[in-house]
């Protein structure tokens, strides 16, 4: 359930128009829904903001429909990662609203939501990296986030990162998606005033060794403002960026009267008044 649906439900409760035991059906749901082989976290959408994902593998087609279903009685957004266009066409079958994106290996259950908010910026190091980049780009981008995607802009020739300076400086969150030895990630951390977000992949060959190599080399970055997810992990980097793209801007704190600056002393971090 969305927190917007459960706070109209409480309102028509509030104001008559449902009774409390309509209510009580409608929420005899949360906080999950066992299914049996499944038991789905109603509670999350209000919890954290963002809906539970469906991990497509090891599921079978009927069951992920089945989710599906349950998900959309409940009002609750559907996401499916790692899902493989033969299972995903027997899904469409018994879910004809649903929308797959064969490369990302993604699918989901309705539309986007609008045009999306803020900015996110994906960038990948080479074509083959394509598949994470894009299952980051479409998790971020069913999240509610706008997403803008710049592939094949590594490190090989670095001059490709240049038209991207302007949005990396505009993003809220910066996803760095590559292989090989994974130094893209921070060539772009160097370069962005946002969090920026690793995510190396199992493209390459001999000491790449399946994703380890650019793993450790993120991992080990000087760059700071660099946070590294799990190999080939394109969701967890599109939802954690959508999570930093909802964040509200604080305020600006009130200044303070001109008796009470204070300053840090070079060397040291002791706060002194004037």
């Amino acid at each position: 359930m969305k927190p917007e649906s459960l706070r109209r439900l409480l309102t028509a409760v509030a104001e008559g128009r449902t009774s409390p035991a309509e209510a009580e059906e409608r929420l005899a749901s949360l906080p999950f829904e066992d299914l049996g082989f499944a038991r789905l976290d109603h509670h999350r959408m209000i919890r954290r903001g963002f809906p539970e994902a469906i991990y497509g593998e090891g599921k079978e087609a009927s069951e992920i429909a089945a989710i599906l279903k349950a998900f959309r009685a409940q009002d609750v957004p559907a996401l499916v990662t790692r899902l493989d266009a033969p299972k995903a066409a027997a899904v469409k079958r018994r879910c004809p609203r649903l929308t797959y994106h064969a490369k990302a290996r993604l699918a989901y259950l309705g539309d986007l939501p609008g045009e999306g908010e803020g900015l996110v910026v994906v960038v990948s190091g080479g074509t083959s990296d394509a598949p994470v980049a894009e299952e980051a780009v479409w998790t971020a981008r069913y999240l509610g986030a706008r997403v803008e995607y710049f592939p094949d802009a590594g490190v090989a020739g670095l001059h490709r990162i240049a038209p991207v300076l302007p949005r990396l400086r505009e993003a809220r969150a910066v996803i760095a998606v590559a292989g090989m030895e994974g130094a893209l990630a921070s060539v772009v951390a160097g370069l962005a005033g946002a969090l920026v977000i690793g995510v190396p992949t199992s493209v390459g060959f001999g000491v790449q060794d399946h994703g380890r190599t650019p793993l450790f080399a993120m991992l080990a970055s000087c760059v700071p403002g660099l946070v590294v997810v799990n190999v080939d992990a394109g969701f967890s980097a599109g939802y954690a960026a959508a999570v930093v793209n909802k964040m509200k801007e604080k305020d600006t704190p009130p200044q303070r009267p001109q008796g009470s600056r204070r300053k840090i002393p070079i060397g040291g971090f002791r706060a002194l008044r004037d």
